[in-house]
């Protein structure tokens, strides 16, 4: 019966429709871990958040040329946009293992007969030639086993497109927070600088004081101590600050021009994002993507063990000519076909059936957690992302006026020092206080963008250079 229908078009398209079906479970998304959240005009503006194109995002333009050279110079970008391009065609060959595939083939014999074998007593020489089209060793996959095998390799390729579009946003983030320590770094040096300048300038007045006998030997080694102190910091920054430029460089792929590199800061240089989410926009997150498709091959996986529990048909055919001489190969008489199936069946394996069913049930529960886990990170990111953004603001107001008091608090400590009213120590702690103040509002500047850039990158944002037209009217609400 299958011999005559493979006579004919539509048996073959018949069996070819019997094998696209699966033993595969029925594929669901697994419930989300995390609590939904239902206010729908928030849910649309942070399905907007993630539309944002980088360059409207990041509005300094040295920035935007530097993420320009990242997404074209990177190595691990390079590495894995060409891991897609791997298992792309990994999943190419696996999906032309669905349909036969047709080969022109040619052989030729020629040998000497023994007398001993002879039917005839004699010895002679046999030829034997054949050229044909035919397939080899076909698998029909009535169970499915092919085609789940499809599947999975169908949804590697694309958890690995998820997995490079992961290194992008990375990349884009990583470049940005490097720019933005390198600047917070140029201005502690600067910062530095300028309070290496006065403390040597307060040396040279403590000390002329001190020969003129109006200060003690205290003040003087009070103010030596001071110097030197600034001396550690200006070192420790200027380190600081040519490690950072060395990471700058490695995530941008080439050496940057120092002479041409501005430290530029802004505060609105980012967007801002609102403090409520819904779990539906984080879904659609790079890496959550990449662990559902990891979740589904893992599914169609079950399906591939399964069907090793059943009979596997495999077919071989030609179709051509034969003939004992190769002149006449081609002329009429010389019709030729052959048709092999193949059927195997398991009986008895040991177990190694079972076991590799057991395999693909855990793998597929590991997979469903590390789904879960995924999400669980995805809105710890952002719930931390946003908890930090109303508060980082607060503080950065609360630094810069605590930054005007303790100068205005240094230059009256000054001025009481030199009428004779206070002593030098405290000329020295209101300074410290000074300097801490403004080391600390360079620092709650820094986690401000940072927080920023990572919260971006939470809420997936990072894919698109430009931002769609519909959303470019709405950046100002964000």
């Amino acid at each position: 019966m299958i011999k005559r229908s493979l006579k004919t078009p539509i048996g073959l398209a018949s069996l070819l429709l019997l094998s696209a079906c699966t033993m595969a479970p029925h594929y669901e998304r697994p419930a989300s871990p995390v609590a939904q959240q239902t206010d729908e005009t928030t849910q649309a503006e942070h399905a907007r958040a993630a539309d944002i194109g980088w360059r409207e995002f990041y509005r300094n333009a040295q920035l935007q040329r530097l993420i320009e050279q990242a997404l074209e110079n990177n190595r691990d970008l390079r590495v894995a946009a060409l891991t897609v391009e791997q298992v792309r065609a990994q999943y190419r060959i696996q999906r032309a293992q669905l349909l036969p595939s047709l080969n022109i083939s040619g052989s030729g014999t020629r040998q000497r007969v023994s007398e001993a074998v002879s039917e005839t007593g004699n010895s002679f020489i046999s030829e034997q030639y054949s050229a044909g089209v035919g397939i080899s060793a076909y698998e029909l996959d009535l169970f499915g086993r092919v085609q789940s095998l499809n599947n999975r390799a169908l949804a590697q390729y694309f958890s690995t497109d998820e997995a490079r579009k992961s290194v992008q946003l990375s990349l884009i983030a990583e470049v940005a927070d490097a720019y933005f320590t390198w600047v917070a770094n140029v201005e502690f040096l600067s910062l530095t600088d300028n309070t290496l300048a006065a403390r040597r300038q307060s040396y040279e007045m403590v000390k002329q004081r001190f020969d003129m006998g109006i200060a003690s030997e205290l003040d003087l080694s009070q103010a030596a101590t001071a110097l030197h102190l600034a001396r550690v910091d200006a070192a420790l920054y200027q380190r600081q600050l040519s490690e950072s430029l060395t990471a700058l460089q490695v995530l941008v792929g080439t050496s940057l021009n120092t002479d041409q590199l501005q430290a530029a800061w802004d505060d609105e240089m980012l967007a801002e994002f609102p403090e409520r989410i819904s779990s539906e926009v984080l879904l659609q997150r790079p890496d959550i993507l990449q662990a559902e498709y990891t979740l589904q091959g893992a599914n169609a996986n079950i399906g591939a063990a399964r069907a090793a529990f059943f009979p596997q048909i495999t077919l071989t055919g030609l179709y051509g000519n034969a003939s004992s001489e190769l002149d006449n190969l081609f002329d009429s008489g010389t019709y030729a076909w052959s048709f092999s199936p193949r059927i195997s069946l398991p009986i008895f394996s040991w177990g190694a059936n079972v076991a590799a069913l057991d395999v693909a049930n855990l793998q597929k529960d590991v997979n469903v957690a590390r789904y879960e886990q995924a999400i669980q990170s995805a809105f710890k990111e952002v719930f931390d992302g946003l908890s930090a953004q109303s508060t980082l603001l607060m503080q950065l107001e609360a630094q810069r006026d605590l930054v005007a008091a303790s100068g205005r608090s240094y230059e009256l400590a000054e001025l009481r020092y030199e009428k004779g009213v206070d002593s030098y120590l405290e000329v020295l702690d209101s300074q410290r206080s000074y300097n801490t103040a403004q080391q600390s509002l360079i620092g709650t500047r820094l986690a401000r963008m940072r927080n920023q850039v990572t919260l971006y990158k939470a809420l997936g944002g990072g894919l698109l250079e430009t931002s769609t037209p519909a959303n470019q009217d709405e950046l100002s609400s964000l």
